[in-house]
C-alpha cells in the first residue's frame, strides 16, 4: 500500500491573496485549500445519507427487539421507549449520552463518577441548549452533528493532502459507515473530538502552529485521550525543528526557534486538561478527581499485552454462548483496527505513528475487568489514519464493495443493539 513521505519543513509559498482577505479567510484557505467547498459538498451528502439511515434504524429498532434494562444515571432518568416519530431522536439518548446531558443540565458532582467526562462537549451542549430554548438533547444533537460535518471536511482535506482526492472520498465514507460510527451521530463527544483532532493534525502538517495548538488544547478539554493528540502534534513540531539543524549560524538560530516553538506547542496543547484539573482543584481541593472517577467505572490498569491476551482468550472462549457474542464482536473489530494500526506505524510519518500507537495503547491499559476490549472499537474511532489503511486495502485489492458492505451491515447490527439498551460498547 502507499506510503506517506515527510513534507518539506519549509512549505512552498502560497499564491498571494487579495488584500481584502480577512485573517479568518486566510487561515481557512491555508487549512482547507482552495477547493474546500468541494469537500464540504461531498461530506454533507455522505453525512445526510448516513444520518437519514440512522434515523430509520432508530425508528425500526424499538419495534424489532424488546428493550433491555436502561442505564441509571442520577439526576437524569433514561427516556421511555415510545412508539412515535420522536423516537428518531430519543432512541439515541443512551448510556454515556445521559451523563453528558446530566452534566450539561446540572453540572458536575465529585462523588458520582461524572468527573470522568471531560467538559468540552457538555459545556457546548449546555450553551447551545440554552440558545435552542432550554432543550439539552437538542443542543447535544446540534453540537455533535455540526461538529461531525466539520470533522468530515477536515478528514477529507487531511487525506487529500497526504494522498489524493479519491482516497479522501472513500475515507470519509468508511469513517461514517464503520460498525461503531453511530457514536459520531449520537449525542456523544466523539464527533467534537474528531473535529479538533483532524484539524490539529492538518494544521501541524501545514505548519500552522497557533491553530494546531489551540485545536489540540480544545481536544484535551474534550476527552482524556486528547493528551495523545497533544504528544503527536508536539512530535511533529520537534521533527520539523530537527530537520533544520545544520552547522550554519542561520540554521542554528532556526533550530533554536523551532525548539522554543515545540515547547510552546507542547505546553499550550495541554492547557485544556490542565484547566479542567485546576477547576477540580479549586472546587474540590484535589486535581485527581477525574482520574479517581475512572475507578468508579470498574476500570483497572493492565499492561497492554495482558489485555490483548485476555481479549483474544475471552473472544474465542464463549462462541455460541450468550452473551459471549459481545466479546467476539470486540475481538473482530479490535483485530481489524490493530491490523490497520500496524500499517500506520510502518508506513506513515512520525506524527501519525505516535497518534495511532498511543491511541491504541491507552485504552488497552485501562480496561473493564470482565470484558477486556470493551469500548476499544469506540475509542479508536477518532484515529483517522486507521481509515486510510482500510481505504487503501479496499483500493489495492479492489474490495471496496465488500469492505463497505460488511462495515455498513455491522453498523446496522450494532445500532440495533445500542438503541435497545444492550451492552454493545
Amino acid at each position: 500500500m502507499a506510503e506517506i513521505s515527510e513534507p518539506p519543513t519549509e512549505l512552498a509559498p502560497s499564491p498571494p491573496e487579495a488584500p481584502s482577505a480577512s485573517p479568518f479567510r486566510r487561515l481557512g484557505t491555508r487549512l482547507l485549500g482552495e477547493r474546500g467547498h468541494e469537500a464540504f459538498r461531498y461530506c454533507l451528502v455522505v453525512y445526510i445519507a448516513v444520518r437519514v439511515a440512522l434515523f430509520v434504524v432508530g425508528v425500526l429498532s424499538v419495534a424489532l427487539l424488546p428493550a433491555n434494562s436502561p442505564a441509571q444515571v442520577p439526576g437524569w432518568p433514561a427516556p421511555p421507549v415510545t412508539h412515535h416519530w420522536s423516537v428518531m431522536f430519543t432512541a439515541w439518548e443512551r448510556w454515556d449520552a445521559l451523563w453528558y446531558l446530566r452534566i450539561a443540565d446540572g453540572g458536575y458532582r465529585p462523588d458520582d463518577g461524572s468527573a470522568a467526562f471531560f467538559p468540552g462537549y457538555p459545556l457546548l451542549t449546555r450553551d447551545v441548549g440554552w440558545l435552542t430554548g432550554g432543550h439539552p438533547l437538542l443542543g447535544a444533537y446540534v453540537v455533535a452533528n455540526a461538529a461531525l460535518i466539520v470533522a468530515l471536511v477536515l478528514v477529507y482535506q487531511l487525506t487529500e493532502f497526504e494522498f489524493d482526492r479519491a482516497l479522501a472520498r472513500r475515507t470519509v465514507v468508511l469513517l461514517c459507515a464503520f460498525p461503531t460510527s453511530f457514536f459520531l451521530f449520537a449525542p456523544y463527544s466523539e464527533s467534537l473530538f474528531l473535529a479538533f483532532a483532524a484539524g490539529a493534525l492538518l494544521a501541524a502538517r501545514k505548519s500552522s502552529w497557533i491553530a494546531a495548538t489551540v485545536l489540540a488544547a480544545c481536544a484535551t478539554a474534550t476527552r482524556n485521550i486528547g493528551v495523545v493528540l497533544a504528544v503527536a502534534v508536539t512530535a511533529e513540531s520537534l521533527r520539523q525543528a530537527l530537520s533544520t539543524r545544520t552547522s550554519t549560524r542561520t540554521s542554528r538560530r532556526t533550530f533554536k526557534r523551532g525548539l522554543a516553538r515545540t515547547a510552546m506547542v507542547g505546553g499550550g496543547s495541554l492547557l485544556g486538561i490542565a484547566g479542567y484539573l485546576a477547576w477540580w482543584w479549586a472546587t474540590d481541593g484535589s486535581p485527581r478527581v477525574p482520574f479517581a472517577a475512572e475507578g468508579g467505572w470498574q476500570r483497572e490498569f493492565r499492561w497492554p499485552w495482558t489485555t490483548l491476551w485476555d481479549g483474544v482468550h475471552e473472544g474465542l472462549r464463549w462462541i455460541g454462548v450468550y452473551s459471549g457474542g459481545y466479546q467476539l464482536v470486540d475481538l473482530i473489530l479490535v483485530a481489524v483496527m490493530l491490523s490497520a494500526a500496524v500499517w500506520v506505524v510502518l508506513r506513515t510519518p512520525a506524527m501519525y505513528r505516535v497518534y495511532t500507537g498511543l491511541s491504541f495503547v491507552a485504552p488497552l491499559c485501562l480496561v473493564f475487568g470482565g470484558r477486556p476490549f470493551m469500548s476499544v472499537p469506540r475509542f479508536v474511532l477518532v484515529d483517522v489514519p486507521l481509515f486510510w489503511a482500510l481505504a487503501l486495502f479496499a483500493r489495492r485489492f479492489r474490495a471496496w464493495d465488500a469492505v463497505f458492505g460488511v462495515s455498513a451491515a455491522g453498523m446496522g447490527l450494532l445500532s440495533l443493539l445500542f438503541v435497545n439498551w444492550y451492552w454493545v460498547f
